[in-house]
């Protein structure tokens, strides 16, 4: 199948899947444990409904919004996605070009296979950086300095990797970057030629931003061994502030999926927050991110901008979460499956698709700007977000209190005594008035 002849973001899986090695291909398509959460995240969205709207005038329609204060064309963000470059050799170039092209901004993962200044050399406008928080904070706040040298805008700080979930495609495939040269590998690899040949044109085959900026890892053997015992559980509420200061500037915290936890990341004074589960990457049995963003939104949404990924695979999933009150959001596989469909033109024809289908669908449904999609499009609005849908009852209007009177001016003394003498006159008027008639006596 040829680009110009894929209709959805599904079309591009199934290319990609043909393309790409089985482990990484898995590592993209697949979640914790049993997937329930990796499942449920594509399920939540089918079982929202929109209002159908007709006879309204839907022309010069606009997706384009705003995410942190930076112009978008339509309301999403590629999302950090680690080993990228192991979708696509050069995979994170490949996909921050296309990003750039479309007007959307591109996050390169902290386990990314380009380094930040690769990336940064082959793009001409600021990305975002993606920060992992490690055991070694000096590599932590090394890895910050050369976000801000790279000229990055944004830092997405991820908070649900303290540990590393099992996954059982992983486990079983052996993943690592580059493949382990087992048999089972070298006999995929061998159905996989233009992958090959395209990762025999590149020095990009590690984790760039660690491989040589830590001490002691300078190959994949010292990569492993570093890798698994640096996620850092000791990451809190204190670990976040120490990152904000060092980071002084726009802040993203990825990774809430909680009321309680929204809450404390809104006071923290981040500029956003995004609802995530990792794409069931991490606890699954987790909520579907569309189905906490409601309660999240209607706690804190006045207070932080709110995005959300996870479970996006149409631009009728985008529209269906700005209704739901996110200000934008981000997509993950949806993106790298175009990835490994085509590469660069896979990206920007994944992109092309959620703007084409985000179009459609605010059209139909009578609405022609973004910004002004709302809990009105959907045909039952969330009991949670009901206090928000329904508008406030007006208060009564109250009677104006009346002006205490004035104190009378005292009155010369023959004005008081007239006025008594027509006092005495009207009350014995008025005693006359209310007198009853005499009865008559019976007989």
């Amino acid at each position: 199948m040829t680009l110009d002849k894929v209709t959805d973001i599904y079309d591009l899986q199934k290319i990609a899947r043909r393309r790409v090695p089985r482990m990484f291909y898995d590592y993209a398509d697949s979640g914790a444990w049993t997937e329930s959460t990796y499942r449920d995240n594509t399920d939540a969205f089918e079982k929202i409904k929109l209002r159908q709207r007709v006879a309204r005038n839907i022309d010069n329609r606009s997706v384009s919004t705003t995410m942190i204060g930076h112009d978008v064309s339509i309301p999403t963000a590629l999302a950090p996605v680690g080993m990228t470059g192991m979708q696509h050799p050069d995979g994170e170039i490949h996909a921050a070009r296309a990003a750039e092209k479309f007007g959307v901004p591109f996050t390169l993962s902290t386990m990314s296979i380009c380094s930040i200044e690769e990336v940064a050399k082959a793009t001409s406008k600021p990305f975002w950086f993606q920060l992992y928080v490690m055991r070694d904070r000096g590599f932590a706040a090394d890895l910050i300095g050369r976000a801000k040298a790279a000229g990055c805008s944004a830092l997405v700080l991820t908070l649900d990797l303290q540990i590393l979930a099992q996954r059982h495609k992983d486990v079983k495939n052996g993943l690592s970057a580059p493949p382990k040269p087992t048999i089972a590998n070298l006999i995929n690899l061998a159905f996989k030629p233009a992958w090959c040949l395209g990762m025999l044109q590149t020095q990009n085959r590690s984790f760039g931003n660690i491989v040589g900026h830590v001490k002691g890892v300078e190959d994949m053997s010292s990569l492993g061994d570093w890798t698994n015992s640096q996620f850092d559980p000791t990451l809190d509420w204190e670990s976040v502030e120490w990152i904000k200061k060092h980071w002084d500037g726009k802040l993203i915290l990825k990774g809430v999926n909680d009321v309680e936890d929204a809450k404390i990341a809104a006071k923290l004074g981040a500029d956003a927050i995004i609802v995530s589960n990792h794409g069931g990457r991490q606890l699954d049995g987790a909520a579907a991110t569309i189905d906490m963003l409601p309660p999240i939104v209607d706690a804190v949404g006045d207070q932080i901008e709110i995005h959300l990924d996870s479970g996006i695979r149409s631009g009728q999933d985008i529209f269906k979460a700005i209704a739901l009150g996110a200000k934008s959001t981000f997509i993950g596989r949806a993106f790298v499956y175009g990835l490994g469909a085509a590469g660069e033109a896979g990206v920007t024809k994944a992109l092309q698709l959620l703007k084409k289908e985000l179009d459609l669908t605010m059209a139909l449904a009578g609405e022609t700007d973004i910004n002004e999609v709302g809990y009105q499009n959907l045909l039952t609005p969330p009991a949670t977000a009901r206090k928000v849908f329904v508008p406030k009852a007006k208060p009564e209007a109250k009677a104006p209190a009346k002006p205490r009177a004035k104190p009378a001016a005292a009155k010369p003394a023959a004005a008081k005594s007239k006025t008594a003498a027509a006092a005495k006159t009207t009350a014995k008027r008025t005693t006359a008035r209310r007198k009853p008639a005499s009865k008559k006596t019976e007989s």
